[in-house]
């Protein structure tokens, strides 16, 4: 297996002699971010792509073809490279246990990953080490979810254990007939638990590299819409406890799990206290501010992590960053039509994805950068809504 460390890959001669190659799996947005940082490190990046046509592709990123289920492709993908990683956890847990045995320096580990991949592993792990999450239950019959029931009374919330984002694969389950067709819908396995009256919704993120250095951004909090993250506010307006509570927590998490690379955890804040809802091991929506908004961006922290390259500083740059994300409207269109228009908006920075356009799907997003909260997020919101088509 070759080094992933810079100076035994060039053997004490000039490092720029030779490149340091990663390979990851998912060619989305967030691959394609990551492909922008690793070109300003001097990183050749190449993913795994299902289209030509996907984010990273299309923005430059060498690529093979192929479904991140197909292990001979996996192998394909990682065949000289320094280090492997993903966009996205569709990836199947034994796909990922056999590039470890081929000798392959996946980041995360397949056991770090598989507490992004499955929520009632997360859950239950994470509880039994001690950290807070909220009650839940694996119910695998309306038997068991009627016991919950009776526990923490109806509505419940229910959740598909795998492959669940932007609110796809989480229900509201309002009483027994709900849930039995639900539970039909999600295969007969759901994770669920009550429904929280939750004060804000917080995520931290926390880099950890193959060295063991980690760092720790401060808290955002993040903003729900319909189950889909659409702004981030940096930093959260919490008190300073708080703050240091979340941030503990999360890095506590990261080197628990042993966690390499990015690693977001979403947190509720309730009356209990801080609970972890769930763990993404990978650049995350709420770490888009630190593109513009702090001295080193998630992406490129993540390159450095995978390849145990020194960690950069993970300091805001501005009093406030909000970051806001453009999603499509109801008519599919496509948000270039009115770029010139955002960029009007003075202090907006624009990041489109190139994905095509359809209702719902999130197609890029508005970061700005100021010294007081409220001019900023309206700046951000003013942007992201001209690309919309919506008009302030």
């Amino acid at each position: 297996m070759s080094s992933i460390l810079a100076h035994e890959r060039s053997s004490g001669q000039d490092a720029g002699a030779g490149w340091l190659e990663l390979a990851m799996v998912g060619a989305g947005q967030l691959a394609r971010m990551t492909h922008q940082a690793a070109v300003d490190l001097g990183v050749r990046l190449r993913v795994l792509a299902r289209s030509a046509s996907d984010p990273a592709v299309a923005a430059g990123a060498a690529h093979l073809l192929g479904a991140p289920d197909d292990l001979e492709a996996l192998r394909a993908l990682a065949r000289g490279c320094d280090a492997l990683t993903f966009d996205h956890e569709h990836v199947p847990p034994e796909a990922v246990r056999a590039l470890e045995g081929d000798g392959v320096a996946v980041s995360p580990s397949s056991s770090a990953l598989l507490y992004g991949q499955d929520k009632i592993h997360a859950r239950t792990n994470l509880g039994r080490r001690g950290f807070p999450v909220p009650d839940f239950a694996h119910a695998r019959t309306l038997a068991e979810i009627e016991a919950f029931a009776s526990e923490h009374s109806w509505p419940l919330i229910g959740k598909a254990p795998r492959g669940g984002y932007d609110g796809r694969g989480v229900w509201n389950l309002q009483d027994r007939s709900g849930a039995r067709e639900v539970l039909a819908r999600a295969d007969d396995c759901l994770l669920i638990e009550p429904q929280l009256s939750i004060d804000r919704e917080l995520a931290v993120l926390t880099v950890r590299s193959r060295t063991g250095e980690s760092v720790t951004y401060e808290p955002v909090e993040t903003i729900q819409r319909h189950g889909m993250c659409r702004e981030i506010i940096a930093p959260a307006h919490i008190e300073p406890q708080l703050a240091r509570e979340a941030r503990e927590l999360a890095t506590s998490i990261a080197h628990d799990i042993d966690a390499t690379g990015v690693l977001a955890v979403e947190l509720f804040v309730t009356s209990r206290g801080l609970l972890v809802n769930e763990l993404a091991l990978r650049p995350h929506n709420s770490g888009h501010y630190t593109i513009e908004g702090c001295a080193t961006s998630q992406f490129e922290q993540h390159v450095r992590a995978v390849l145990a390259l020194p960690l950069g500083l993970p300091t805001l740059l501005a009093p406030s960053v909000v970051t806001v994300n453009v999603v499509g409207n109801a008519a599919g269109e496509d948000p270039r039509a009115r770029l010139r228009e955002a960029l009007g908006v003075a202090g907006a920075s624009i990041h489109l994805y190139g994905k095509s356009p359809r209702a719902g799907r999130k197609l890029g997003h508005v970061t700005a950068c100021g010294q007081t909260p409220g001019p900023t997020r309206l700046a951000a919101q003013e942007a992201a809504g001209l690309l919309e088509g919506r008009r302030p």
